[in-house]
């Protein structure tokens, strides 16, 4: 077990680690605590979408706290510094430049191709409940393709997906070195967030959708195509402007669309 976590398991297949986690909050297991899977049956991504891997291909893992140091509507800010570290450690173990993986607002984990394509390595899924109470209890789940052989991609993702294993094929990175690469990273950014410091320079930094124009798709099924502006420290959200100028700054939560993506102009 790795020393800063209060419990570390692991699973040859689960439905879910975020599911697995949560019962042990509920169950009073105190932060920090790890699952992690060699696969997934009932794996999620946000807004009810599914998360699938082959069994092995994959680091798939979830974290529980317990973020009383942490007010409400800033909770978003463990999921933003488990990106950070899971794009730092996945640089690392594939032998990655820095600065290869960017973030794409939220937190998933992409590549930034030269020809205009974005591919997704990681998706990164934060659950909370009990906020605002004496007991607030996170669970952050993380899926990252790893040693996913492109040629066994699913036709319908495979355009918009990419793994370790195909940005690095020589690097040979695995679910295991991954993680141990990851929770070290992460351990001194969760100390840091205990003591009210949030790495906003590196946070910015990541973002891909900085200063690009995206198209927003809202759960109504309205979209919208816009600048992105910024990101904002303090809440999280997407700051964009109008193409046209016509209005001033405003900004964009979570729960207010349910895709985000690059748009042509």
């Amino acid at each position: 077990m790795t020393s800063w976590l209060a419990r570390e398991e692991r699973f040859a297949s689960v439905g879910s680690t975020n599911d697995v986690v949560a019962e042990w909050l509920a169950d009073g297991t105190p932060e920090v605590c790890l699952a992690v899977a060699d696969e997934q049956i009932a794996g999620r991504g946000r807004n009810g979408r599914t998360w699938q891997a082959p069994a092995g291909a994959a680091l798939l893992c979830s974290l529980g706290f317990r973020p009383t140091y942490l007010e409400p509507d800033a909770q978003w800010r463990l999921a933003a510094v488990a990106s950070l570290a899971m794009a730092e450690a996945a640089e690392a173990a594939a032998g990655l430049p820095d600065g290869t993986i960017c973030l794409k607002w939220p937190n998933d984990l992409v590549i930034a191709h030269g020809d205009g394509a974005v591919r997704k390595l990681a998706g990164v899924l934060g659950e909370t409940r009990g906020a605002g109470t004496d007991d607030p209890q996170a669970v952050i789940g993380i899926g990252v393709n790893v040693g996913w052989d492109p040629a066994e991609f699913p036709e319908a993702l495979a355009a918009d997906m990419t793994s370790l294993a195909a940005l690095a094929p020589g690097a040979r990175a695995t679910p295991d070195g991954l993680l141990a690469r990851f929770t070290t990273t992460l351990e001194p950014l969760v100390v840091a967030l205990r003591a009210g410091t949030f790495p906003t320079d590196a946070w910015r930094d990541r973002q891909l959708t900085n200063g690009t124009v995206v198209r927003l798709e809202r759960p109504d099924g309205s979209s919208e195509t816009v600048r992105a502006v910024d990101v904002d420290p303090e809440s999280g959200a997407l700051v964009i402007e109008s193409l046209l100028g016509e209005r001033p700054l405003g900004a964009i939560t979570v729960g207010e669309i349910r895709h985000l993506r690059l748009a042509e102009v």
